[in-house]
């Protein structure tokens, strides 16, 4: 299954999270961007005007960087200014950003036909291999995602491997109102881009929420083994 943003390339652009030093791509890590009037609030999307910074630390740790008023410290040396002014719980505000933006985008995906939904339409498309990326909401059954995750590795070839679909931090009333559809358990895209894009979307809500399942980025990995951390910006 898909566990890594789309389009990582060795020469995908590498950023340093202000907080913890370490390094990770722009798809991973959330930049926060500083406005005209010293405000600093969430660029989930990279696009704003200016000067930003960036976090690669999860929810919990960001909230706790905000309360001792260890991010604003850094935030001002960074911007090298005094006007830091952060958002009331901006951990919570960016969480919430990044599960609406996935959720956004499978609703897209559904729309656009790239995904099916209903435990034997899944499980025949697995089992012919078709199916890219596998979801499960958080209230599915332990017996109901096992069985489509065994469809998906006889599918892979990959059976006795222990893999399978990916346990979203959503239940299924968030599924179904986000695809338009009743009773949505278990989702299975059968478009490779479409998966990437879904995934890229998961993958950074999932790293932020500090989840066990959440993608690992090779690229920041080899960044940290080839030891460029002067060449790493943590602004920009």
């Amino acid at each position: 299954m898909p566990r890594k943003p789309p389009n990582e390339t060795p020469h995908t652009p590498i950023r340093k999270c202000i907080l913890s030093g370490e390094h990770g791509t722009r798809a991973q890590l959330i930049r926060l961007a500083l406005g005209p009037d010293g405000s600093v609030a969430p660029d989930l999307f990279a696009k704003a005007p200016g000067r930003g910074a960036w976090i690669g630390v999860t929810s919990d740790e960001l909230a706790k960087a905000q309360a001792k008023g260890k991010l604003a410290g850094l935030l001002r040396r960074a911007f090298k200014t005094d006007r830091v002014e952060l958002i009331d719980d901006l951990a919570g505000r960016i969480e919430r950003g990044l599960e609406k933006a996935f959720l956004d985008r499978l609703g897209l995906e559904a729309r656009a036909g790239h995904l099916i939904l209903g435990a034997e339409k899944i499980d025949a498309a697995s089992r012919s291999g078709q199916v890219k990326l596998l979801l499960h909401a958080s209230d599915a059954s332990a017996d109901g995602s096992g069985k489509r995750d065994q469809a998906w590795r006889v599918g892979e070839d990959k059976e006795g491997s222990g893999e399978g679909g990916i346990k979203l931090p959503v239940d299924r009333d968030a599924l179904s109102a986000a695809l338009g559809r009743q009773n949505a358990v278990h989702v299975a895209l059968i478009d490779q881009k479409a998966a990437d894009r879904v995934m890229h979307h998961l993958g950074r809500w999932l790293n932020f929420k500090g989840c066990s399942n959440a993608p690992h980025d090779s690229a920041a990995s080899a960044a940290e083994r080839r030891g460029t951390d002067t060449d790493i910006p943590a602004i920009d």
